[in-house]
């Protein structure tokens, strides 16, 4: 089972379950393998822009001689950071934004992680009203509490 973190919009809204994102837990794959697409993806400007710098930093460190490999090894250690932290980077920046945390659901896959987030987030429904009919005897009960001891009355 994996764990999802579901954020809301903030405000008051009447659509927070319909607008909330859930964001799983754990490495980003295409981050670790197109940090700069990814992050693009999920609109975060200001990291695809650092992403774009960085890279374009290795890439001239690996343009001079004899900094190949240290370039090289450096851009994996890059995008394995990126690919740990991606979305940790996505629930920073949707905070920023002013969606809050609602809270962590476990869940084996993302739609079910939608389905108990908004199972948990329903408010509970108004307990049912229950008719007691009236009691046979118009006046007062006599006998024991549960009228067991007199049944049937007599009449």
């Amino acid at each position: 089972m994996a764990t999802y973190l579901v954020l809301e919009p903030g405000g008051a809204s009447q659509e927070k379950a319909e607008k909330a994102v859930v964001v799983r837990d754990g490495f980003a794959f295409l981050a670790f393998l197109v940090p700069f697409f990814w992050f693009l993806w999920h609109r975060m400007w200001l990291e695809a822009l650092a992403a774009l710098a960085f890279g374009l930093m290795l890439g001239a460190l690996g343009a001079q001689p004899g900094y190949a490999v240290l370039s090289l090894g450096l851009s994996l250690l890059l995008s394995a950071l990126i690919g740990l932290e991606a979305r940790s980077l996505r629930v920073a920046a949707l905070g920023r934004r002013g969606w809050i945390l609602w809270g962590v659901v476990e869940a084996g896959s993302h739609n079910e992680a939608e389905m108990r987030y908004v199972s948990e987030a329903a408010p509970p429904a108004a307990p049912l009203a229950v008719k007691v009919p009236p009691r046979a005897g118009a006046g007062p009960a006599k006998g024991s509490s549960f009228d067991l001891l007199d049944y049937p009355r007599g009449g």
